[in-house]
């Protein structure tokens, strides 16, 4: 996963101003929900986010395509191992970061529920029904309690929005988060309703993103950190090598207490703390390789949830339909083969066309479930004013 790009050295470009809550969900363009038409002048997106956003959903279809081949290859899995240690917490400290200036304005909870909690649902009940015609399995029963392998993360960004103003309140929180991660993982009575094991867990990345700054990112994207990357990523795919044999990929996914997994209780804070520092520097690697001017891929990374919700239709139908059985895709040539598959299939359902079918399931308007938001015209004066001062000031 390198991508070209000039060495700045220790130059640096000032990131623009965060944008807005419209930007709900990563992956979900900040300008108008009316079209693929461009945001309005100071809320242009930052390739570097976008970019940022695809390359790691492309891991994520990545690894869940490696995921049945794994077994065939120490090598294969160590590389598992690794790309499962960062994409996701990659994923969800940028969802914190865009989550800073969330409240309980009416608009912007409308939209959670529109750009969140609606195709929570929708695609819930979609992937027990997929499962039910392509698998022939019609005891597949529709739960809204019992996440269904993606869904889970659209739970979790429901409920981390809902609580960003207690993080922005509290005196410590990425501690206090990380202590409630740290409990989560000894406590195996919390169960699987709306997979809160992993809405905890995985807490921490999250407030994460809500304390960092633009300026934070700056820094992981320095030459100097970028070379230092390279041998902290061999030297993970080498610690992934080793503990291929040893170690249970489920503590990855944070969606078990220790003791579901057979360990004693005492090795959950414990793995929590590890893995979360183990994640953090290789995110922080990977945000340094993460290009920053505007590729070929950028406009893709406003899409990016809808390449993450929609392509696991595609990796099931081939986990029921057995294409991974395949012998031709149990060597070197094979993985290869599939890696870029699924890099492609997942680019593919990042693009425009593919968001303009799936938009009134993915960003629905709903505009005759909700009453009227009355403030929202002075706000709009208020925008108005500021920006007609800003002009004032640079003429």
């Amino acid at each position: 996963m390198t991508n070209s790009q000039r060495p700045y050295g220790n130059r640096r470009t000032p990131l623009p101003t965060a944008q807005s809550p419209a930007s709900e969900v990563p992956g979900r363009p900040a300008e108008n929900r009316q079209g693929d038409r461009p945001a309005p002048s100071g809320k242009q997106r930052d390739a570097f986010f976008d970019n940022a956003k695809y390359l790691a959903i492309v891991l994520v279809a990545v690894g869940h395509a490696w995921e049945p081949l794994k077994g065939d290859s120490r090598t294969l899995e160590a590389a598992y191992m690794v790309v499962y240690a960062f994409h996701m917490p990659a994923f969800i400290i940028i969802s914190g970061f865009f989550s800073r200036s969330f409240d309980m304005r009416p608009d912007r909870l409308q939209r959670l529920i529109t750009g969140v909690a609606v195709p929570y649902i929708v695609f819930e009940t979609a992937y027990p029904l997929f499962k039910r015609f392509v698998d022939n399995d019609p005891q597949q029963e529709i739960s809204l309690l019992d996440p269904w392998y993606l869904t889970w993360f659209l739970v979790a960004l429901f409920v981390w929005r809902l609580t960003t103003p207690i993080w922005k309140t509290v005196r410590h929180p990425l501690p206090l988060a990380l202590g409630i991660a740290m409990l989560a993982s000894v406590s195996p009575d919390i169960g699987d309703d709306l997979d809160l094991q992993r809405v905890l867990q995985f807490l921490p990345f999250f407030v994460l993103g809500l304390c960092l700054r633009p300026e934070h990112f700056h820094r992981v994207r320095r030459r100097s950190v970028r070379i230092l990357s390279v041998p902290v990523f061999a030297a993970a795919l080498a610690v992934g090598w080793w503990a291929a044999p040893r170690m249970n990929t489920a503590w990855f996914y944070h969606r078990d207490a220790a003791q579901e997994l057979g360990e004693p209780w005492w090795v959950g804070p414990v793995m929590v703390l590890v893995l979360f520092g183990c994640s953090l520097l290789l995110t922080a690697c990977f945000f340094a390789w993460v290009p920053r001017r505007h590729l070929w891929f950028t406009a893709l990374g406003a899409g990016t949830l809808y390449g993450y919700l929609l392509h696991g239709f595609v990796v099931k139908a081939g986990d029921y339909r057995g294409w991974f059985d395949h012998s031709a895709l149990h060597g070197p040539l094979g993985w290869i083969a599939v890696t870029v598959l699924a890099a492609a299939m997942v680019t593919l359902l990042c693009t425009k066309p593919v968001r303009r079918v799936f938009r009134c399931v993915m960003e629905p308007r709903m505009r005759w479930a909700f009453k009227r938001d009355t403030a929202e015209p002075a706000r709009g004066g208020e925008l108005r004013e500021k920006r007609e001062t800003r002009e004032k000031v640079s003429a």
